[in-house]
């Protein structure tokens, strides 16, 4: 049964390998982030940043990947939960005067601070995070989807290109002190 718009999508297949030899749980849920769990988002998407390659020094960048009540109010947040279990969460972008677009263009959607606990990563979670804020953009009409990732979030890339993004050089980003962001674009128009 496919769940009508608004309804939390439930991901419940028998447990299989995932590809990176771990096993998926055998029910996640991904659904608009409730009240209670802003804080506990917050720390996990701390954490998740932290865990990789280059992001142990977020500076003030930890206290917006926290403040997830902020982007809440003013975008989509989505969680995936393993029974009452947050295990990781994104924030959708609707469109491009959103105050945490970035740099998003007529038309499209973006999504924004995906990140999954580092105990639950290889589960599933980020793929089925990333397809829910998809479908909301096609949901919505937006021709195309875009993102950044810095380059050290390797895992994150081959999970977007796997979903047909595609790097859009032109569109990196350089922000303080010199990280580049690079840029994923998925086109909605050919599918």
């Amino acid at each position: 049964m496919v769940p009508g718009p608004g309804e939390p999508k439930r991901y419940s297949d028998d447990v299989r390998e995932a590809p990176s030899g771990r096993w998926r749980p055998r029910s996640m849920e991904v659904r608009p982030v409730r009240a209670h769990e802003l804080d506990e988002l917050g720390v996990l998407t701390v954490a998740a940043y932290q865990d990789l390659e280059g992001g142990t020094d977020l500076g003030g960048y930890a206290g917006v990947l926290r403040d997830v009540a902020a982007r809440a109010s003013a975008a989509t947040v989505l969680v995936a939960v393993d029974g009452d279990v947050v295990i990781g969460g994104v924030t959708f972008v609707p469109e491009p005067d959103n105050p945490y677009a970035e740099e998003l263009q007529e038309g499209e959607a973006g999504i924004r601070m995906l990140a999954v606990g580092p105990s639950a990563q290889g589960r599933g979670a980020g793929r089925a995070l990333a397809t829910a804020c998809v479908e909301r953009a096609r949901g919505r009409g937006a021709i195309r989807v875009a993102l950044h990732s810095t380059p050290w979030m390797s895992a994150a890339h081959g999970l977007y290109e796997s979903m047909g993004f595609r790097r859009a050089p032109g569109r990196d980003l350089v922000v303080p002190p010199a990280v580049t962001l690079l840029s994923f674009v998925l086109d909605l128009t050919d599918r």
